[in-house]
């Protein structure tokens, strides 16, 4: 259903969440509200609140895209929860990235969580069930704490139980929200109550078609609303059948998000994939579902006594082998089958008028079947690039033939420039993000990486590009992105820009880039939006308008960015350091390791490193959401994740038998002391040999609450006692040619692999070492017992941060690491004029022992502290705000 919207809501957390026309169904997860989970509320009743916070970590990391948390019940002090519980949450960067749903029926709960919640939240809920003059009272609350709000289709005669109550009741509060409060009506969200179905009562056979009719009317007439709901309500009636729940709400989900339904709490583990019902099973639940026969409960009834909740394991089904030509092409393309493609490929030539015709017809037919089920959610990026395998290897195969035809060539629909900028060397998203775009006929010019910008100007001008997307992960690579849109201005260029990474950003993109440039910029955060943007963007008749409205969209961003950046307080650096992280040096203790200097790791083996990969990345870099080992048994993507996760350990073996990856590591084990407030001396045998210099946060914070530099964690000279530091650098070799080896087969997909499993060892590399550095190499953990779950936890004593991260920023501590180890000497790694370090499948940092040693981030820092951290470098205050930009209040 097509649903005009001039305004979309616009949550945060520490990351934007924005509902356009773009966004796929949004998930609340549920389970940090004390009715939606029994754990939840014993935890909180316990007053176990750190364990609580696993919960809503589990959640994030499961998918959720909001948070609903709610402490109503009769033996919790509610508001002194709900305060306690999100000022915890604002401490932990992994949770509170997403926005938060406030949820009670107590208004004092509510308001108490407004006044310290982080980001743009969700109140849950408001009602006229006390009257309109109490509904507008609490709605002009929650405007002034700039929250949107869940209006339930509540009234004084009751709740809305059939399709007329429900738009009536809507249609009142939105009047009176709009019209008497002036609430933006965008920040409007309906529950327009989901009741059970196949009840056995007649009355409830059309809880759920009054719903999704409602929610079609809602959406077309209340301009701008969202709607929501508790699906599970909808298969109440059959609790214990988890096989028919599961149909039930994908059914449900499938007709009330076409409707317009675009938020809701749904459980994933109760939820099936809409294509893989069993035809005999939802013929029956759409009867009860969409109320199309007066016996459909009885009917259902009677057949979910035949409907088991486990799943039947498929043997290899080659029927469909016996299928049209065209039929068996497009299988394999949307199954990302390669064993027949040649053998149809050529069936389908010698019956084609043309070898051009194949691609332009057989192929194109099921790629862009592949694009719609991709673009409705029915197929995942691993999916998607396995079918580009294909592609790859049938368009390889007829090329030779379409040669021989002189004059014959097939027109894409587009041509796309892609390069990572100069200095850095990460492009597994920009290869997927190319795998995509190619599979829906865009032609690729590939620049891979470390691209100067004067070459990315004279490419696009060369090849006549239509568009150009550039990819950077360090913080140095959002500067280039700034200059090469400066430079496309200064040469009159007209064509779109995309922008893409993970440090990239809709704020960086709207403030910092989207200025230098008139014509279109746009962000694009992940694969699936690709398509969909170039496609927007070179549309001829629609073009002009989508790019006014994303110029709008960016202006109104900026605008309130930078308002809400300037309303942030900051104290000068001498106040930040009165205010330090202070450890009592008299009882704490300083333990010396076992083994002083500098220490290169030869002779270790992969096999080594497989018990500490964390897997969950991984799936990640798939745009597969999930926590590992969860994810294989995830309803929505558990199967894919699985296919994906069998072909891992497929390339994971062969890569040890074969030794196609080479571990190498440097490590050494240093006197220290911290110096000059901020600073960290580093000693041999009383000699300084090394200066690290850190930074300290300046947000103003509550009294007794630290302003954190990493040099806190090590005794000062002033002391007299003599502390230690460490410093690393891992790194994997041979990635980069082993995706070479596959993509000259034409296989994107085992490329990806191969860069993706390089990832994860590298980091598994930094585990394993520091794991012997505590017990072995230092000996401060030598009686520690963790298990690889612990470890990515963190359940260790002392940390391990890394210069380009959120408690040390500066990557020019890099340069520091690599004089006093002699990293590029000893095991060959290098760094780019950015910092970036080569190869990509690298780790470096420090070590920390003390066990008041923390991670934090650094946040904004004012001009004074640049200063400073210039003068301490002795370097120029322009250099040191070149690499530290990002961090600075003002910018």
């Amino acid at each position: 259903m097509k649903i005009k919207q001039t305004k979309y809501m616009k949550l945060s957390g520490l990351e934007p969440l924005v509902l356009n026309e773009n966004s796929n169904f949004i998930n609340v997860g549920e389970r940090t509200n004390v009715a939606g989970s029994r754990k939840f509320l014993r935890l909180i009743k316990e007053e176990r609140f750190d364990e609580a916070l696993d919960i809503a970590r589990h959640q994030v990391d499961g998918g959720a895209q909001i948070i609903d948390i709610n402490f109503d019940d009769g033996l919790i002090d509610g508001k002194e929860s709900m305060v306690r519980f999100l000022n915890l949450i604002a401490a932990e960067p992994d949770i509170s990235r997403v926005p938060i749903m406030i949820d009670s029926s107590k208004w004092e709960i509510i308001e108490a969580g407004l006044q310290v919640v982080q980001g743009k939240c969700v109140v849950n809920s408001i009602s006229l069930k006390e009257g309109e003059e109490k509904f507008i009272w609490k709605a002009k609350q929650i405007k002034r704490y700039g929250a949107a709000v869940i209006v339930m289709a509540f009234d004084e005669v009751g709740q809305a139980d059939n399709y007329e109550r429900r738009i009536e009741i809507a249609t009142k509060s939105y009047r009176i929200l709009v019209d008497k409060v002036g609430f933006p009506s965008e920040d409007i969200i309906f529950d327009l109550n989901i009741f059970p179905v196949a009840t056995g009562m007649d009355e409830h056979k059309k809880n759920a078609i009054d719903f999704i009719e409602a929610t079609r009317w809602v959406r077309q007439n209340l301009p701008n609303v969202s709607v929501s709901g508790g699906v599970s309500n909808v298969s109440f009636s059959f609790r214990g059948n988890d096989g028919v729940r599961e149909a039930m709400h994908s059914v449900f989900l499938y007709h009330a998000i076409q409707a317009g339904m675009n938020i809701g709490i749904v459980n994933p583990a109760l939820l099936e994939v809409y294509d893989d019902i069993p035809k005999d099973l939802l013929e029956h639940v759409e009867d009860v579902i969409l109320d199309r026969r007066d016996d459909a409960t009885e009917r259902l009834l009677d057949f979910a006594e035949t409907v088991k909740g486990s799943k039947v394991e498929k043997g290899v089904d080659l029927s469909w082998r016996e299928n049209p030509i065209q039929d068996r092409i497009t299988h394999a393309l949307v199954k990302g089958i390669d064993a027949f493609i040649i053998e149809d490929v050529e069936t389908a030539r010698q019956e084609a008028e043309k070898p051009i015709d194949v691609i332009e017809g057989n192929l194109m037919i099921g790629m862009n079947v592949v694009g719609d089920l991709f673009g409705a959610g029915k197929m995942f990026l691993p999916q998607v690039v396995k079918s580009a395998r294909v592609m790859k290897k049938a368009v390889a195969y007829l090329n030779p033939f379409i040669e021989a035809e002189k004059g014959d060539k097939q027109e894409p629909v587009g041509k796309v420039l892609m390069a990572t900028v100069k200095g850095d060397v990460h492009d597994i998203g920009k290869n997927i993000v190319s795998v995509v775009l190619a599979c829906n006929n865009y032609e690729i010019v590939d620049l891979g990486v470390m691209v100067p910008p004067e070459k990315i100007i004279a490419m696009a001008i060369k090849e006549k590009v239509d568009i150009i997307g550039l990819s950077g992960l360090i913080t140095p690579s959002l500067d280039e992105m700034v200059y090469l849109a400066k430079e496309m201005q200064r040469e009159n260029f007209e064509i779109p820009l995309l922008i893409g990474g993970a440090t990239t950003s809709k704020a960086h993109t709207a403030v910092k880039i989207d200025t230098q440039y008139t014509n279109a910029v746009v962000h694009v955060n992940d694969a699936s939006r690709a398509v969909t943007v170039v496609g927007d963007l070179l549309n001829k008749k629609t073009s002009n308008n989508y790019v006014a409205a994303m110029k709008k969209d960016y202006d109104e961003f900026r605008a309130k960015f930078l308002k809400r950046g300037k309303e942030k307080s900051y104290i000068s650096l001498n106040e930040a350091r009165k205010r330090k992280f202070k450890i009592d040096w008299k009882t704490s203790e300083t333990i010396k390791p076992k083994e002083i200097g500098v220490q290169i790791l030869k002779q270790l083996s992969l096999k080594e490193l497989v018990p500490f990969i964390d897997w969950s990345p991984f799936f990640r870099s798939w745009d597969l959401h999930g926590k590992y080992p969860n994810i294989l048994t995830d309803e929505v993507v558990g199967e894919q994740a699985t296919q994906l996760f069998a072909d891992a350990q497929e390339m994971l073996s062969e890569i040890i038998a074969k030794q196609s990856l080479k571990p190498k590591g440097v490590f050494g084990l240093f006197e220290a002391n911290a110096i000059n407030e901020d600073d960290i001396s580093v000693q041999k045998k009383g000699n300084e040999v090394a200066v690290f210099r850190t930074l300290r946060q300046q947000l103003k914070k509550r009294d007794g609450i630290p302003n954190i530099a990493l040099a806190d964690f090590i005794a000062p000279k002033d002391t007299g006692k003599t502390d230690y530091i460490g410093a690393f650098c891992v790194a994997i070799f041979g990635a980069q040619e082993l995706a070479e080896s596959y993509r000259s087969k034409e296989d994107d997909y085992n490329a990806i692999m191969a860069q993706a499993l390089a990832d994860r060892f590298a980091e598994a590399f930094a585990e394993y070492l520091h794991k012997q550095i505590r017990i072995k190499h230092w000996g401060y953990g030598a009686n520690e017992n963790l298990t690889n779950e612990d470890l990515i936890k963190e359940n260790y004593k002392g940390i391990r941060p890394a210069p380009g991260y959120p408690a040390c920023p500066d990557h020019l501590e890099k340069e520091t690491i690599w004089e006093l180890l002699e990293v590029e000497k000893l095991i060959g790694v290098t760094l780019t004029e950015s910092l970036a370090m080569w190869p990509a499948a690298a780790v470096s940092g420090y070590y920390f022992a003390n066990p008041e040693a923390k991670y934090f981030g650094l946040g904004k820092i004012t001009d004074d502290q640049v200063t400073d951290f210039a003068l301490r470098k002795n370097i120029a205050k322009d250099k040191a705000r070149k690499w530290l930009h990002p961090n600075i209040a003002e910018e």
